[in-house]
């Protein structure tokens, strides 16, 4: 059994099943933009595969069989994968956990130092959905939708300028790129400790951005999400 998570396009899958020699059994889709589900039917009609997708916006979902949301579980191979709705993005957004591969598949609900657009959401739903990730192991390994990391550091330097681990991070970031070296998967302690998006209780981001101290936390990430959209 062989699965892609989202399906920008079918080529540059196909390419990679022939290099491989695997066979494409499933697509466990996240949400149901173009670039995440670009390529559903094409694969679909090549290979016969069954598509896995939000029971919330099963009606968006090209060629959707199976639909599943917050607190499903299910089988693939010997792998169990849990669900999460993770609205906000979009109304329909969900996550795939594979707890036994430490593997997080959050689309565009996290990215490696981000979180994704208000598109259909707003602050207090997407704060409630990244929360239901933050539990997770540190160990877990974040396989985010899109290499945006380095746009997404210089951004969040200027919200959490006194965390020093970000510095760092930032340092090794930009080194990466510049070898043309990917950023994604992340592991999740390390989002935790430096991804402004999953900490807006923080004291130095709320001073950063104005946020008064008594306010709630999905109101100090609306101020950090807001801030992100106009940098």
């Amino acid at each position: 059994m062989t699965a892609v998570v989202d399906t920008p396009e079918a080529g540059p899958i196909e390419h990679a099943l022939t290099e491989r020699g695997w066979k494409l059994t499933h697509i466990f889709n996240t949400h149901h933009h173009g670039d995440h589900t670009g390529g559903n039917l094409e694969l679909k009609k090549r290979h016969g595969l069954a598509i896995i997708g939000p029971r919330a916006d099963a009606a968006r979902i090209p060629g959707i069989d199976t639909q599943v949301g917050d607190g499903d579980t299910f089988q693939f191979g010997s792998a169990e994968v849990r669900v999460f709705d993770t609205p906000g993005h979009t109304r329909g957004h969900i996550s795939f956990w594979v707890p036994g591969s430490k593997a997080l598949f959050p689309g565009d609900t996290l990215f490696a130092l981000g979180c994704g657009r208000l598109f259909e959401g707003d602050a207090k739903m997407m704060w409630s959905s990244l929360s239901k990730l933050i539990p997770l192991p540190d160990g877990t390994l974040v396989y985010c939708a899109h290499e945006y990391t380095q746009s997404n550091a210089k951004f969040a330097v200027t919200v959490d300028p006194h965390n020093a681990e970000l510095a760092a991070r930032k340092v090794a970031i930009d080194a990466a790129r510049v070898n043309g070296l990917a950023t994604v998967p992340s592991l999740l302690g390390l989002e935790k400790a430096t991804n402004p998006f999953l900490r807006p209780f923080s004291e130095g981001i709320r001073t950063a951005l104005g946020v008064p101290a008594g306010a709630e936390d999905w109101e100090a990430f609306r101020a950090v999400r807001q801030a992100k959209d106009k940098f």
